[in-house]
């Protein structure tokens, strides 16, 4: 722990140098899951020449490590730096509701660098829970806990978010959830297509809406240079919602972030095995969405 906390003391232009020469490493020496990387993008992308898809293959290893070493910095970042490198708008839309007294779900993703969101928002002047799922290694858990922590944002698990919500459904907050996760039982997730293949969903973030009666929004993130970003917020759902079809919300989340990933295809996390999964051998399950 403590030697994360020296790197998050030198400044973002050496970790910068560190993260480029990471990331050929990554590419070229390692090829760190890049079988899987070039497959989900010609997957995704049949109309691309191979040329591009080794080129935004090149540009997703510089994003991932430079979302390593930012995620790193986190904890040594001033909050004035990260409010100038995550710039904000349409937040009206979330103190809206929050003024009626209304949690809101926030749908993200693994988009560009999703850690720094949570953070940001908060000096914002939100209350911020950062859903998550609990990591295998207790040190790897116990160190982004700290770093999900920075400036007063929770982490909270999906083990514990049922019994946070009645704790603290008194007080308005955001409700963060990386929302584009391989289910865990995919038996019961929520099936679309997305990026040209079937694809299931959690159905946790829109059954959470309806039950809660709970506003949803659209976390876009994109990265304007290196280092900073714009987070834009779009509504996806108020309540109630007891006029949209089961899978609404989850298919209209899907429709913004295909938009966001289409934008700049190497800020997507194409490492991730978001296709392990097929739905013949699941279909016949119920998600439970209403």
């Amino acid at each position: 722990m403590l030697f994360f906390r020296l790197l998050a003391r030198l400044p973002l232009s050496f970790l910068y140098g560190l993260s480029t020469f990471l990331s050929v490493l990554l590419h070229r020496v390692i090829r760190y899951r890049r079988s899987v990387v070039e497959e989900n993008l010609r997957q995704s992308f049949p109309e691309k020449s191979a040329s591009e898809i080794q080129r935004i293959t090149k540009d997703f290893y510089l994003n991932l490590t430079d979302l390593f070493v930012e995620t790193i910095k986190l904890p040594g970042l001033q909050a004035d730096e990260l409010l100038k490198r995550v710039v904000c708008f349409n937040t009206d839309l979330l103190f809206d509701w929050i003024n009626q007294g209304k949690t809101v779900i926030v749908m993200t993703s693994h988009t560009a660098n999703w850690e720094w969101t949570a953070p940001a928002m908060v000096l914002h002047g939100f209350r911020v829970d950062s859903v998550y799922k609990t990591l295998s290694s207790s040190f790897s858990e116990q160190m982004m806990l700290l770093i999900r922590s920075r400036f007063g944002a929770v982490p909270v698990s999906m083990k514990t978010l049922p019994r946070r919500m009645v704790s603290e459904k008194n007080n308005p907050r955001l409700i963060g959830m990386v929302a584009d996760q391989v289910p865990d039982i995919p038996e019961y997730a929520y099936w679309t297509d997305f990026m040209h293949r079937d694809t299931p969903f959690y159905p946790g973030s829109e059954r959470l809406a309806r039950s809660r009666n709970l506003p949803v929004v659209y976390a876009d993130l994109r990265r304007v240079k290196r280092g900073y970003y714009e987070l834009t917020f779009k509504p996806l759902a108020g309540p109630p919602h007891t006029d949209l079809p089961p899978g609404a919300i989850i298919d209209r989340y899907r429709d913004l972030l295909e938009t966001t990933i289409r934008a700049k295809p190497s800020d997507w996390l194409w490492s991730h095995k978001r296709w392990k999964h097929w739905r013949g051998k699941y279909a016949f399950l119920d998600p439970k969405l209403t």
